[in-house]
Formats: structure tokens, C-alpha cells, sequence
């Protein structure tokens, strides 16, 4: 048996799975997210992330039955974080997240002035937007002295778990190359000089693979948490890239989709291809790389819209099935919270663009629906532009349920979607890479079970719409950049980025 443990945004999952793949167990905790001051979030470790592993843990060793037959632990989280740890491995404050957390934009402009964008670029793989930890370190030093004065450790949600079990202090190739600017890309190793001058002093943590075993749990976190003393534990790392492993995306040339809250795409490749509007990281496993890319809502706007009209899910996809592609004459903008890749926009708005007293709700859902898609295939063109094209696309997550939303999707990309046969997420992916550092076989876990075709003719259809798609948001932009102020200026209610259920925010500040 293998334990597969993730820590999302506003809930944490785990598996017991056996050594065919089949999850044996399941549990998960719901939590939140602290928003102390606007523009922040927030995860407590203690109170978050420790004690949902050590539930999720105690839960799924029960439901084992036999200890012993555990023989290895992975886990993941959202990421790249920033718990600032003393030497003991005892947070010093509340965990910074990924890059729904904007406070760092000072930073992020001083870094990009010191360092020069081009160059960060083309080191670290990626631009410094809210995503990277480098602004966040420097904006602790700035603003809690104290704090930075005491930190010894770099922690995100799987490192800290891993220190928690195994007091190793470690952080996987891929969580690390987020630490924008401070990894070297190419060379895979921290960039010192970098590392320097945003956090001088700080002892970075070891780097390794997520499929390598950094350690085994000790006595005194086998007391707490009712697993065995002396199980594996691997490196771990952040959970997309864990959902990633989860349906088999490894080989260069294959994508993830992930249909969740937010939408999120990883590629696998086997050169680093620096793009200004992806991230670039290492990849999961040695000798590969990603192309990563973002959108800050996608299932957050169906559930707006649903709440906003009324009814079920299940009703609306009715609905909106039988509603011609193009959705008679709209086009919806999904950027509700501002926009990821390849826009890095913190301040696009959502539009709604066509609208008749004859469009009912039926066609308000399929366009959010399609409106997804069109942002999917941007992201797609960026990644073709990086020089990254996906020869084999996975479609993961909750909104691969029903169908639909699959099919206006490889109906607007036109190319076809595989749909694996579990969809657990992060968790399974952990698993999986547990049973991988053991030597185990994974190659027939979590089969493809269904392919999404794309139907020419509706392709040809949305390509017009996605055209005006593209136009509708550079005509609008400086109405939405106004309209946005406006927003920050009302301070009402409902204003500001919803949470994303993985992957980070990632936005630049405007104008870098």
C-alpha cells in the first residue's frame, strides 16, 4: 500500500492506493483561507496544514488495517509558498501563498529593476510576478524584520510536511524553480548571487527529485500521526505537477488540463522554453522540464453564474447542451478575477459581449462554457509559440464531469482530450510517485478510458468567435483597467481575486 497526501487551497485529500493503482481509501479535510488585509492569503501551518495531514493520515493508516504494509509516503501542496521556519522548523508566521497572495508588487518592481526583466527571464525561466518567492522574501525583511531576522528555512507545504516527518530539509527541482529569481533554470541549482540579493544569509534547502526517498518518519511524528516509524517518505512537491503524474503526463509532448476552480495546464518538455507570458520550470522527474499556464477562474465563473441564476448544474448543462456552438451570438470573457497566462493582468475584468433580450440562461452557461475554452487555446498558442506543442492532451479535475464542457473544449482547440479513469487529483499522483521510489512499475495505473473528438465543423465555427474573442479583450482593456480602480476604491463585498483551487495567481504588476 502507498499513501498519497495533498494540501490544497481550501481542502486537503489523501489516499491509501495498492500496488495496481487502486485507490484503496480516501479522505479529506475542508479549510480556509486567511485574508487578513486585502490583497493577502494565508494559510496557518500548524493549524492548516499539520493538523489536516496528521487527520488525513491516522484516517487512512485505519482503513490500511496491517502497518506493514505501508511502504512509502508522498505528498504535495500549493505552491510555491512561503513559510519562513527558525532552525528547528518551527514557523515563525503564517504561511505566504502562491500568487493569489499580491502583497509583494513594491518588491516585485524593485527586483525587476535591479536585475532587469530579460535577464530574470532567461535564468530563472520565468518572469517575477506575484507567483515567485523572491519578492515575498524580500518583502518579509522589509516589513517584519523580526521575522526575517529569525528565519533559517525556506518551508512550502510539501517540505514542511517532509521536515515535520523526517527532520530532513529538502525541496524538490520544481517547487524550487518557482523561487523566482533565485534558481538557475538550466544548470538546475540555486542561483546564488541571485539567492543573495533578495534573501542574503539564508540557508536554502537541499534539492531533489520528487521520486527520490529523503528520509522515514520518526518516532516522535509516528506518535502523532499513527503511521510506522521508519516509512519512506519522498522529496514531494506542488500539486498540480502531482495531479500532472496522477493521469500519466510525463513523456515530452504531453499536457494536463485541469478543469477545477481555476483552470491549469502543464507540459511536459525536454528543454527549458522561457516564455514571458508561462512559467518554465523543471519537471518532475530528471532530465525534463514544463511549460505551466494559468487561468484565474474557469469553474469559479459557472458556479458565479449558477448562483447567480439559480438551478443545478446538472440542469444548466442540459440546457446549454442544446444550445448551438457560438452560443447564439454571445461571447463571454472569463476574466472575473483578472487574468494568469498569458496575460498577467491582475486588472482585466469579465465581459459579456452580444447580449439580447431573447438570451436566456442556457445560453449565459454555455458561453461562460466556451469563453473557458477560448482561454484554453490561448494558453495553448502561447505554449506553441515557446516551442512547446502537445502531441498528447489529458483532461483532469471535476468539470470533466457530464460531459460537455470536454467537448466545447476540443471543439474550440480543435484537438482531442483523454480522459483517464481516475480523478482524484494531487493525491493519486502522490501515490504514485511513492510507488515509483520504491521501484514499483506505475505504467498501468489510471488508464485512459475515453477520448474527447473535436467536431470539425463546429472548430471552423469557433474559430470566428475566438478571433473577437482575442479583440474583445485588447478594445476593452482601458475601460476594465478604470472599472477595476473603481472596484478597489468600493471596497465592497465580492470584489477582489477568488481563491484559485491550485497553481498559484501568478500576476505581474501592471506595466512589467
Amino acid at each position: 500500500m502507498f499513501l498519497g497526501i495533498d494540501l490544497g487551497t481550501s481542502s486537503s485529500k489523501g489516499v491509501l492506493v495498492d500496488e495496481y493503482g487502486t485507490v484503496v481509501a480516501r479522505a479529506e479535510r475542508a479549510h480556509g483561507v486567511s485574508t487578513p488585509r486585502p490583497g493577502w492569503a494565508e494559510h496557518d501551518a500548524e493549524t492548516v496544514w499539520w493538523a489536516d495531514f496528521v487527520a488525513i493520515a491516522a484516517e487512512l493508516v485505519a482503513a490500511c488495517g496491517d502497518r506493514n504494509r505501508l511502504r512509502a509516503l508522498a505528498v504535495s501542496g500549493i505552491g510555491p509558498c512561503l513559510l519562513p521556519a527558525d532552525a528547528s522548523g518551527n514557523p515563525l508566521r503564517p504561511a505566504i501563498l502562491y500568487g493569489v497572495d499580491t502583497r509583494a508588487t513594491a518588491e516585485i518592481a524593485e527586483l525587476n529593476a535591479e536585475l532587469g526583466e530579460a535577464a530574470v527571464l532567461a535564468r530563472s525561466g520565468s518572469p517575477l510576478t506575484t507567483q515567485a518567492v523572491g519578492p515575498k522574501l524580500r518583502w518579509v525583511a522589509r516589513h517584519e524584520p523580526a521575522v526575517a531576522a529569525d528565519t533559517r528555512m525556506l518551508l512550502m507545504a510539501s517540505s514542511f510536511l517532509v521536515h515535520r516527518l523526517t527532520g530532513r530539509y529538502v525541496l524538490d527541482h520544481q517547487s524550487a524553480s518557482q523561487c523566482v529569481p533565485m534558481y538557475d533554470l538550466r544548470r538546475r541549482e540555486w542561483a546564488m548571487d541571485r539567492s543573495e540579493a533578495v534573501a542574503p544569509g539564508l540557508i536554502l534547502p537541499e534539492l531533489c527529485w520528487p521520486t527520490e526517498i529523503v528520509g522515514q518518519v520518526t518516532p516522535a511524528a509516528a506518535a502523532v500521526t499513527g503511521l510506522p516509524a521508519g516509512l519512506p517518505v519522498t522529496t514531494g512537491t506542488i500539486d498540480a505537477w502531482a495531479e500532472a503524474a496522477s493521469v500519466g503526463v510525463r513523456a515530452p509532448g504531453d499536457a494536463m488540463i485541469m478543469y477545477g476552480t481555476t483552470m491549469f495546464l502543464v507540459q511536459v518538455l525536454t528543454d527549458p522554453h522561457p516564455h514571458p507570458g508561462l512559467w518554465s520550470t523543471c519537471g518532475t522527474w530528471p532530465g525534463t522540464y514544463t511549460l505551466a499556464a494559468g487561468m484565474a477562474t474557469s469553474g469559479a465563473v459557472t458556479d458565479w453564474l449558477r448562483r447567480l441564476v439559480g438551478g443545478e448544474f446538472a440542469d444548466l448543462i442540459r440546457a446549454a447542451d442544446e444550445v448551438p456552438a457560438g452560443s447564439r451570438g454571445l461571447i463571454l470573457v472569463p476574466y472575473f478575477a483578472g487574468e494568469r497566462t498569458p496575460l498577467f493582468d491582475p486588472d482585466a475584468r469579465g465581459l459579456v459581449a452580444g447580449l439580447t433580450l431573447g438570451h436566456g440562461r442556457a445560453e449565459l452557461y454555455r458561453a461562460a462554457l466556451e469563453g473557458i475554452g477560448y482561454g484554453v487555446r490561448h494558453n495553448l498558442e502561447a505554449m506553441a509559440a515557446a516551442g512547446g506543442h502537445a502531441r498528447r492532451l489529458v483532461a483532469v479535475g471535476g468539470g470533466t464531469k457530464g460531459g460537455l464542457w470536454t467537448r466545447i473544449v476540443s471543439d474550440i482547440i480543435g484537438l482531442p482530450q483523454q480522459l483517464p479513469a481516475e480523478t482524484v487529483g494531487a493525491c493519486l499522483g502522490d501515490a504514485l510517485l511513492a510507488a515509483e521510489a520504491t521501484g514499483l512499475d506505475t505504467s498501468r495505473w489510471n488508464p485512459v478510458v475515453a477520448t474527447v473528438e473535436p467536431d470539425p465543423a463546429r472548430t471552423a465555427r469557433y474559430d470566428g468567435y475566438y478571433a473577437h474573442y482575442r479583440r474583445l479583450y485588447e478594445s476593452t482593456r482601458d475601460t476594465t483597467h478604470f472599472l477595476a480602480a473603481e472596484h478597489r476604491s468600493a471596497a465592497a463585498p465580492g470584489y477582489g481575486p477568488e481563491s484559485p483551487s491550485g497553481g498559484g495567481s501568478g500576476h505581474r504588476v501592471p506595466g512589467h
